[in-house]
């Protein structure tokens, strides 16, 4: 019989409206699986909606080919002619083909990987008349199965534990990266309830876990502890997430294990540096701030003491007696003085001479075990009565000079007590006792340089002053003496204003000599400071007959509970240096207010100014302005005891200052000074 011919214009052959039954096309018109027959020359003759849709387009029977718009490709990507496609072959040899896997790519770019499975078609003499062919996508699959490969890959690739387990806890899958980090084999562990790497301790961890898991929740970054085969108990990170089926039910979980012992350690490394720095600025802070020796040694050994957690700590000063082998302690911390007091120093022994010469460092875990312990007389070792010493630690501290001013020395009853770590800090802070040590030397030597200056100073004033005032006498006797026309009247005027400025200088120098030693004298009364302002301009006036003295001073008297004569040294200061220091203007402003119960007086010039960076500096004692002292006379003293005269009066003085414009000094005392507070 010959082949029963196809419909070329339809998708499928119809049936019979009344015929009830179905045809082998309507059966295959809805099937998922692409269906179409072809001619011998490869044009469509049927075809099914799978057909239409994995083609992209509806063809036209007996015009499109079977292939319609594909390009053909082998599944390594090499292209295939019409004829070298499975469909192809079929129509020339009329041999079918089962399970050929093609690649297909249409016009918009997509790609599908297909299973073709043709068959040849012969009508009834045996004569080939076409193909009918069924295409099956299997790009889902592929896709699949490509993932698979690469999920299985990373998997067995990853550096981190990768496990599963059913909700049993029963483990399922297990990588190479797990078999490094806990030890076990792949053989070993399948199988094996997940327990088997929890401490005991921590069997309740397991339980919390499985029941998020069955609630189908995802744990991330679980910071435990776990066990390896060795019994190791390691630190760890879990991140959990559920496994479903294709039903979406949770039916296991999976793990992943990262080993974070060295990222705990390296926390722990930068907590402690942390730690270490914050302890050694505080202790920086601290002994920078004293400039007494005890208390900077005594500081440094509780630091140090409480920081290496020895029991006991001391500083032994490195003093050399006449047999060249004495120490003095200096300071103790953990201990009463009375338990070294009563062994007497440390000598320069074995154990002691590394520290003391400098040689370095000592840390020993058991000091009775040391090769260096015991080997001198009369004790050979510890004296009886001594604190118990096991653990011992020594560190040198160095002056800026390198030589060694000391020891550190450190004991514990226990043995091992003393890290690196510990020997680090110690050394650290030795470093920083040795610049504040040198510091306090310093200051100690030029405290006592200004003690033997101002005992100088003063007893060269004291003894200047009996000369000068009997010069001042002679002198005014001469004066008197001369008559008006005679030349020498002048010079000898001019000589009695010179020794005025000596005798100035000279009361100034015991006023500095007598602030130094608390004893500068004070007689507070009631007084008039608007008379005394308009008196001293008088005086003022004739002394400086190049400036004009402006008054701007309240129009009723103000009394005053002070020193007159002290109020009146500082306006006569005040008003000396701004004519001084402005030799091209020709007015000082002097103005008197009263706020808040105070008396604030300010003296104005408008003369060479003072830079900013010298403002803070110009009250103190021997201080000239740098680039004046040349050429401008004074010990620059003056302001020094105005700002200790202010002070006595519960005052204060201050400047406001435009470098080149000119300067006013202010100073502000109250009405009624409080005798009681002048010490």
């Amino acid at each position: 019989m010959g082949e029963k011919p196809l419909s070329a214009n339809k998708p499928m052959s119809a049936p019979s409206p009344n015929s009830g039954e179905l045809t082998s096309w309507d059966l295959l018109e809805d099937l998922p699986v692409a269906v179409y027959t072809c001619n011998k020359e490869g044009y469509i003759t049927s075809y099914n909606k799978a057909a239409v849709k994995l083609w992209g387009k509806t063809p036209e029977p007996q015009i499109d080919k079977w292939y319609v718009n594909w390009e053909i490709f082998n599944p390594d990507g090499t292209p295939l002619l019409p004829d070298e496609t499975p469909a192809g072959r079929v129509l020339k040899y009329g041999k079918p083909i089962k399970q050929q896997e093609i690649l297909i790519k249409r016009p918009d770019g997509s790609i599908s990987n297909i299973l073709s499975n043709p068959k040849p078609r012969f009508n009834e003499k045996g004569e080939l008349t076409g193909a009918a062919n069924t295409l099956i996508d299997i790009t889902e699959q592929k896709n699949a199965e490509a993932k698979q490969g690469m999920l299985a890959s990373i998997i067995e690739s990853s550096e981190d534990a990768i496990v599963s387990k059913d909700l049993n806890g029963i483990i399922t899958s297990w990588n190479h990266a797990a078999q490094r980090l806990f030890g076990y084999t792949e053989d070993e562990i399948i199988g094996k309830h997940i327990t088997i790497l929890i401490p005991e301790d921590r069997y309740d961890e397991e339980e919390v876990i499985i029941s998020k898991i069955r609630a189908n929740e995802r744990i991330e970054h679980f910071e435990t502890i776990r066990k390896t085969k060795s019994g190791e108990e390691i630190q760890i990170s879990l991140t959990i997430s559920p496994i479903r089926n294709r039903a979406n039910k949770v039916i296991g979980a999976s793990k992943i294990i990262r080993d974070i012992g060295r990222q705990k350690k390296s926390e722990e490394r930068l907590q402690q540096y942390a730690e270490r720095l914050e302890i050694l600025n505080s202790i920086g802070q601290v002994i920078s701030a004293e400039l007494d020796i005890q208390s900077i040694l005594q500081k440094v050994t509780d630091a140090t003491t409480q920081l290496c957690g020895a029991q006991f700590g001391a500083f032994f000063h490195n003093l050399v007696n006449e047999q060249g082998e004495s120490y003095t302690l200096f300071t103790l911390s953990g201990a009463p003085r009375e338990a070294f007091e009563k062994f007497g120093m440390p000598r320069n022994t074995a154990v002691f001479h590394p520290t003391f010469s400098g040689e370095g460092t000592v840390r020993v875990d058991d000091i009775t075990k040391d090769p260096r312990y015991g080997k001198n007389a009369p004790h050979f070792g510890k004296p009886k009565g001594h604190l118990p010493v096991i653990s011992y630690l020594a560190v040198p501290v160095r002056g800026k000079s390198g030589e060694v001013i000391g020891g550190l020395f450190f004991g514990h009853e226990q043995p091992a007590r003393f890290t690196k770590e510990h020997e680090h800090l110690v050394l650290a802070v030795a470093a920083q006792a040795a610049v504040a040590l040198d510091n306090a030397k310093l200051y100690e030597n030029i405290k006592e340089l200004n003690e033997k200056k101002d005992e100088f100073i003063g007893l060269a004033s004291h003894e200047l002053k009996t000369p000068v005032t009997s010069l001042k006498g002679y002198l005014q006797i001469i004066a008197r003496n001369l008559s008006p026309d005679d030349k020498n009247k002048v010079l000898a005027n001019r000589a009695l204003e010179q020794v005025g400025k000596l005798t100035t200088l000279i009361s100034d120098l015991l006023d500095v000599t007598k602030i130094q030693t608390g004893k500068l004298p004070f007689t507070y009364a009631n007084f008039d400071v608007i008379k005394l302002i308009n008196d001293l301009k008088e005086i003022l006036q004739q002394t400086g007959p190049s400036h004009q003295l402006i008054l701007n001073l309240p129009a009723r008297e103000l009394i005053i509970h002070a020193d007159s004569q002290r109020i009146e040294q500082v306006i006569i200061n005040l008003v000396t240096n701004a004519i001084k220091y402005s030799p091209k203007a020709d007015k000082v402003i002097i103005e008197a207010v009263v706020t808040d119960n105070k008396l604030r007086v300010s003296v104005q010039d408008f003369g060479i100014g003072i830079q900013p960076d010298q403002l803070e500096r110009i009250f103190s004692r021997f201080y000239r302005v740098e680039n004046l002292a040349s050429h401008m006379s004074g010990l620059g003293i003056g302001l020094y005891i105005s700002q200790e005269i202010i002070n006595r009066h519960q005052g204060r003085l201050w400047v406001e200052s435009i470098y080149g414009a000119g300067s006013t000094f202010y100073f502000e005392i109250p009405i009624n000074t409080n005798d009681r507070h002048d010490a």
